[in-house]
């Protein structure tokens, strides 16, 4: 497994590094690609939940049932599952609405535009959110976020890398698409704050860093104690916390850009692919 450490910390790296891309976005474009984002993050959603279910979760209960029993190690795995879910959900609960960074953001925002094609209401909310006196702080809030998020996120490509190579690179795709919207949401409000591309850019890349800091000090603080049994266990946390990740943040998002059906043809596409590529490697 030892041989694998390099190479699925880069994965993580490469994960952390794609809030970049979302921040590059924001900056190169001037609208936001609301059926790309629609479908990559639908893509995003249907990855992940077919994984989490069909390969991490599915090895995660035969594993604590090889090593605790049939009934036991199903129990273990259900209630890791579960606190998985629990988990990113607390830290999604304790981040505050503007500075959670799945909160939808716009590309428009950035010259302190509220898009055309929303509908009078929504208009309204973009330009509350316009107020310059607070968009330094929301910015620096929202990479906050997005660290504290992306944490446990690293720890679980890292894990996933270890085990299966191909099964790390499929997670760490999914997890990359899922990052670019965050860091649209760090860097639109920095930038009109500052009016500094550079401070920016470099927000929102530092946000994405906890990504394989996460994967490191996971692996450092668990490798030494690394078991079959304690393998399974954070291999079904893992999958919760993909799960929620998926229903929680990546379709809800998708549907706020504005493109439902796009979404679910993404999601579609996600577990297609993603089936698809467990079937030949």
């Amino acid at each position: 497994m030892h041989e694998n450490l390099l190479f699925a910390f880069l994965l993580t790296l490469l994960a952390g590094l794609s809030t970049g891309i979302g921040s590059a976005i924001a900056f190169f474009t001037k609208k936001t690609n609301t059926r790309f984002l629609s479908v990559a993050l639908g893509f995003s959603a249907g990855g992940m939940v077919y994984i989490s279910f069909v390969e991490i979760f599915a090895e995660a209960s035969q594993t604590l049932k090889a090593e605790l029993g049939n009934t036991k190690g199903s129990w273990i795995a259900i209630i890791a599952f579960f606190f998985g879910i629990f988990l990113i959900a607390m830290i999604d609960k304790l981040v505050p609405d503007y500075e959670n960074p799945h909160e939808t953001k716009r590309v428009e925002a950035i010259k302190g535009e509220a898009p055309s094609d929303l509908p009078d209401h929504m208009i309204q909310e973009e330009a509350a959110k316009l107020d310059s006196a607070k968009l330094l702080r929301a910015g620096i809030f929202t990479a906050l976020a997005v660290a504290i998020h992306n944490f446990p996120e690293g720890f679980a490509t890292i894990v996933a890398a270890l085990r299966d190579p191909s099964l790390g690179i499929s997670i760490a795709i999914a997890i990359a698409i899922h990052n670019i919207p965050e860091g649209i949401a760090v860097s639109v409000p920095v930038y009109y704050a500052t009016d500094s591309r550079k401070k920016a850019f470099r927000y929102s890349l530092l946000s994405g860093m906890s990504e394989p800091v996460g994967a490191l000090v996971g692996y450092l603080i668990l490798s030494p104690f690394m078991s079959e049994t304690l393998f399974g266990i954070v291999f079904a946390i893992i999958a919760g916390i993909m799960v929620f990740i998926s229903f929680d943040q990546l379709l809800p998002t998708a549907r706020e850009y504005g493109e439902h059906h796009l979404s679910i043809y993404g999601l579609i596409a996600g577990m297609a692919l993603m089936a698809v590529s467990l079937m030949l490697f």
